[in-house]
């Protein structure tokens, strides 16, 4: 009599899979090069045009944010290959085989948040933590005011911007369960960061303060920034605990109705 395989199992079965998929590298290529590259870009350009800021530019400069710039297009990145994690399945019909080798359909959204919570928060600290790192050699090397891990607030944002981008990662996959789709989650997902954001912006200034703070993007501004950014934004904690619940319905979501649709 055949068993169903274990947790450890069926994690293994998706790791394998998640790392042999071309789609992944290119993603995770693609993640490195925005994060890091754009970190490298934006601060020499800073430094270039340094003598051209005025007093007040000078004092409103935050080295750790401009260092960090390339995580807000990092997001579109792992937001893609989240939610391809499980749509690229229902594309190719492969959830069908995958359902049949592990037919408890939670342990299988399991293994794979799994595989994404660890790839993507060690791939994401590596990435955020050499971005700032050669961000502030840059600036030091022009002798700009720069940030340092020793600072534990500088610590503490270069260490969230990692979360938020592993968080992002389990967004996508949550709504690519829900969705079963990649075009459409990808439209939805832009949406939520981008889309919505701007909108936003052109309603009434009352109600910005009070909507604007339960963005995605904003809190991740939050949680990225070492200082708060203004009184109508949420402290770098609640909004990290926010963004965690959104990640959880999301994700709870998907898996409820992973149990109760057909493949």
């Amino acid at each position: 009599m055949s068993t169903s395989p274990t947790l450890v199992d069926t994690t293994r079965a998706e790791f394998l899979k998640f790392r042999t998929v071309r789609a992944t590298f290119i993603g995770l290529i693609t993640l490195i090069v925005l994060t890091i590259g754009l970190a490298v870009l934006i601060t020499l350009v800073i430094k270039a045009n340094w003598s051209q800021r005025s007093p007040v530019e000078r004092l409103a400069f935050d080295p750790v944010a401009t260092s960090l710039v390339g995580v807000f297009f990092a997001q579109f990145a792992v937001g893609v290959l989240g939610a391809r994690n499980i749509t690229s399945e229902y594309a190719s019909g492969a959830i069908r085989t995958t359902l049949a080798a592990v037919p408890r359909r939670v342990r299988l959204v399991v293994s794979k948040v799994i595989v994404l919570l660890v790839t993507f928060f060690v791939v994401g600290q590596v990435v955020v933590f050499c971005a700032f790192e050669i961000g502030q050699m840059i600036y030091r090397s022009g002798h700009l005011p720069s940030g340092t891990l020793s600072n534990s607030t500088d610590l503490r944002a270069v260490i969230m911007a990692g979360i938020y981008l592993t968080l992002l990662t389990l967004v996508g996959f949550g709504l690519g369960l829900i969705l079963r789709t990649t075009s459409v989650t990808i439209s939805i997902y832009v949406t939520l960061l981008l889309i919505i954001p701007i909108i936003v912006n052109f309603l009434p200034s009352s109600w910005q303060d009070h909507i604007s703070k339960y963005l995605p993007s904003n809190l991740g501004q939050s949680m990225t920034s070492p200082s708060a950014i203004s009184s109508h934004s949420f402290s770098w904690g609640t909004a990290t605990i926010v963004l965690v619940i959104y990640t959880i319905v999301i994700v709870g979501i998907g898996t409820l109705l992973l149990t109760r649709r057909d493949a």
